[in-house]
């Protein structure tokens, strides 16, 4: 078909962002808002105070995307907007804005998924790059401050499925690295920082046991009177209702390669406390207050040698299970392509070590770029364009999903 232009719009956390992406696979324009100044002084994300700063970004920054994009409102195809997961009033002003302005031209409207759109940060960049042969079958991390997961994708036609195979049981690993950051006094946001210094310490300096997940998903039922109605495991169906048993019996369980970040966080709080290490975090954060951005320099002069030595093992053990995980996932599944995407795939050992070991199994790995690993709309055009040929759009009284499982 003629080329197709998606204006992409994301305010699922902490960034306003608008993108044009042609055709699924040429980003004409990609812009984002960042709230990051906003967020630091309280060492996270306020929801509160997201949603105020996507109401005042949202325009500008819309306008700015199809300035940037040589596009007018009229030009455009299609619009896509992200449904969920995320913040509820963030979601919300992005979809209030994205409905206005899809009713106002008369165009059609995609709701996407913010998963989704991680995964297709790396399609996007491949299609650019023309490698449109992928194998299959195809698992996916998708690791970011709020997500952990794993996911078997597919392709039918135009069409994408998803089966989840693995998430996080508590911290998502990039809050996890937020949370440590902010405990050793680093600042905000805590996962770049962390990158940046890890190189400076020993990451066998302090040992930390792999994490060791014993119970049972608490979010899969496995009584018959509670197993939802054709839910897949790790999912939430439709409810039977009434205590009534399930009409089928539940499918049988998958292998699943779940992830727990909470026991290393405790980890790290033990060792602070046990090594005394408050008054040298205190006085961090008093020197850090006076300083607008920090340059590296900054933190290599504010930490002490164990404290370096905690960063980068406190790394080590993050990107070790990551990987380890992925790739026994991998191999019970026969995967033939590996994606790593999300905001945490922007990290430099994470990806060294991901090149290395995927390579010693034989198993392309692909990231997306550096740009296009944090929250972009670009991502979420790009995830729309399938959704867009399939004509597959969202009714005008679609709401946001907190919550969004992908399916």
């Amino acid at each position: 078909m003629d080329s197709c232009y998606i204006l992409g719009i994301e305010s699922s956390c902490d960034e306003t962002a608008a993108a044009v992406v042609r055709s699924g696979e040429e980003v004409i324009s990609n812009v984002v808002a960042s709230q990051i100044a906003t967020h630091q002084p309280y060492g996270g994300v306020v929801p509160e105070l997201a949603s105020r700063e996507h109401l005042r970004a949202i325009v500008p920054v819309v306008r700015q995307a199809l300035a940037e994009a040589g596009q007018t409102y009229e030009s455009l195809d299609a619009l896509a907007v992200t449904q969920g997961p995320g913040l509820a009033g963030a979601l919300l002003v992005g979809i209030s804005y994205a409905k206005a302005l899809a009713f106002a031209l008369e165009k059609p409207l995609i709701a996407v998924n913010h998963l989704e759109g991680h995964i297709h940060a790396v399609l996007l960049e491949e299609g650019q790059k023309g490698n449109h042969e992928l194998s299959f079958p195809m698992l996916a991390l998708v690791v970011s401050g709020g997500h952990t997961h794993l996911y078997l994708a597919e392709r039918r036609g135009e069409s994408w499925s998803y089966e989840n195979i693995g998430h996080t049981r508590d911290d998502a690993a990039g809050e996890a690295f937020d949370k440590v950051a902010k405990l050793l006094g680093l600042g905000y946001p805590g996962g770049p920082i962390i990158d940046r210094l890890a190189k400076h310490g020993d990451p066998r300096a302090v040992k930390f046991g792999s994490s060791q997940i014993k119970h049972p998903d608490r979010r899969i039922s496995t009584h018959p009177s509670k197993t939802a109605k054709g839910g897949a495991p790790g999912t939430k169906g439709a409810s039977t209702g009434g205590g009534q048993l399930a009409r089928h019996p539940p499918p049988p369980s998958r292998a699943r390669f779940d992830f727990s970040y909470s026991g290393i966080k405790t980890a790290v709080l033990r060792y602070v406390e046990t090594h005394n290490l408050a008054p040298t975090i205190e006085e961090r954060r008093r020197a850090f207050a006076g300083i607008a951005k920090p340059k590296l320099d900054d933190f290599l002069a504010a930490c002490d040698k164990q404290t370096l030595n905690l960063v980068a093992s406190f790394q080590r053990a993050m990107v070790e299970d990551l990987v380890e995980k992925t790739l026994a996932a991998a191999r019970e599944y026969d995967v033939a392509t590996l994606f790593v995407a999300g905001g945490v795939a922007a990290n430099n050992e994470l990806r060294e070590t991901f090149e290395r070991e995927a390579a010693e199994q034989g198993l392309p790995v692909y990231f997306p770029s550096r740009p296009l690993s944090t929250d972009n709309a670009a991502m979420i055009a790009a995830a729309a364009y399938p959704k867009f040929l399939a004509k597959q759009f969202a009714a005008m009284e679609f709401s946001a999903e907190a919550g969004m499982a992908l399916k």
